[in-house]
């Protein structure tokens, strides 16, 4: 079973919230490293779009079960 949703606005959406993720923490990282604390923002939005991410994968998937159990 593969682990992300199905062609569509979920996983549209779930790719761009990876993405977003992967953004923030590179930029928390050059930011830590140049020795300022604005990282922490960029902490903290690399956690929401984290979980925005495992969201709509999670919503995709459930849709899917549910189909499958409504067809049988």
């Amino acid at each position: 079973m593969p682990s992300l949703p199905p062609p569509g606005p979920d996983r549209r959406l779930a790719t761009l919230a990876l993405a977003v993720c992967l953004l923030a923490v590179a930029a928390a990282v050059v930011s830590f490293v140049e020795g300022s604390f604005v990282g922490i923002v960029w902490i903290l939005l690399a956690g929401v779009s984290s979980n925005m991410a495992w969201f709509y994968v999670r919503k995709a998937k459930l849709e899917r079960a549910r189909r499958a159990t409504a067809s049988d």
